[in-house]
Parts: C-alpha cells; sequence; structure tokens
C-alpha cells in the first residue's frame, strides 16, 4: 500500500503544484520553463508507474473489502464512464457546445471516472486510488474557478461535438474489451 500512496503524493502532488501560482512561478523563474516542463513530466511518470505498481501490489497481496456495493453500481458506472470518455475527448477537440457546457473537460473527465469506480468497488485500495483523484479534481476545478480560468466559452453544437461523441464512445467500447487485458478485471 505504501507504493500506492507514494505515487499518489507524487502525481497529485506535482500536479497540485500547477495551482500554486506564486510557487509555481517561482520554481519557473529559478530553473525555467524548460526544466520545470521536464521536472513535471518525470515526477508525474514516476508517480504514476509508482501507481500503478503499487495498485497492482495492492490488488495481488493486500486486497481489503469494506463493503459490497450492489450490483447494480456496475452498469451505473458503465454509463458514467461513457460520459468520462466523451468529456476526455472534448478535451482535445475543437471547440463546440460539450466543451462550453463542462468548461474544464479534463477535470469533468477525472471526477466522473473516479467516482464511477468508486461507485462499482468497496475495496481499501479502490477507495484510496479514486477517492484521491476524485478530491484532488474537486479541489483542482475549485483552484482554477477562484484564478478566473473560466474554461471553455459557450458554444453551439459543432463538428468538434461529433468528434468528442465518436471518439468517446470508441474509446469506450475498447475500454469494455481491454479492461480484463490491462486491468485484471472484467467489466462485463
Amino acid at each position: 500500500m505504501f507504493i500506492l500512496v507514494a505515487g499518489l503524493v507524487l502525481f497529485l502532488g506535482i500536479h497540485t503544484l500547477t495551482t500554486l501560482r506564486g510557487l509555481r512561478a517561482s520554481l519557473i523563474g529559478r530553473i525555467g520553463a524548460g526544466a520545470y516542463k521536464g521536472l513535471f513530466s518525470l515526477v508525474s511518470a514516476i508517480g504514476l508507474v509508482l501507481i500503478v505498481w503499487g495498485f497492482a501490489r495492492y490488488r495481488s497481496t493486500g486486497w481489503t473489502q469494506l463493503w459490497y456495493p450492489p450490483a447494480g453500481m456496475r452498469h451505473v458506472a458503465m454509463l458514467l464512464m461513457w460520459f468520462a470518455f466523451i468529456a476526455l475527448a472534448a478535451t482535445y477537440c475543437p471547440p463546440g457546445k460539450i466543451k462550453g457546457m463542462l468548461r474544464h473537460p479534463m477535470l469533468v473527465a477525472v471526477k466522473t471516472w473516479a467516482l464511477a469506480h468508486l461507485l462499482a468497488n468497496g475495496d481499501l485500495g479502490a477507495l484510496l486510488l479514486f477517492g484521491a483523484f476524485l478530491a484532488w479534481a474537486v479541489y483542482d476545478r475549485i483552484a482554477v474557478k477562484r484564478r478566473g480560468d473560466m474554461g471553455a466559452p459557450p458554444s453551439s453544437f459543432t463538428s468538434g461535438d461529433l468528434i468528442a461523441i465518436a471518439a468517446g464512445t470508441a474509446a469506450w467500447f475498447a475500454m469494455l474489451w481491454l479492461h480484463p487485458l490491462l486491468i485484471g478485471v472484467a467489466i462485463i
């Protein structure tokens, strides 16, 4: 469990640094923008590797079931994940109605992904992993709002929305198939 926690601290910690604008600016001023981006990427990658490794170790050696979610929560989680994939795709698509409504679609995707997995899982590791990401995404959205970053402006329905829906749906179907191979847990 220590490896998982260490990974969460590194990954979410370095991502929290971006919300502390004064500290971030000071660090960039001292080491330069390129070095900051390199350090940010390195710490993020190390954190992500530790999260994956730590969660895999937890699942194989220290599983602790806290509660048993109702079976229907898997279906709710699947529906939420479809929305999360569309929101994630909208992050990288041209501006449209989806991006404008969500304002910060990446944060919406992370919050939805975390919530979906919290609803479908009742073990300690899932609570720690997905709860940490949900808490961080809520914090980050509040920080973004406080600094006045309103995100994508409202827009009408565009081809970017069609791309987001198509790409998000395709990624969702791919994950239904890949989840057992990548994560080790069958969704259906």
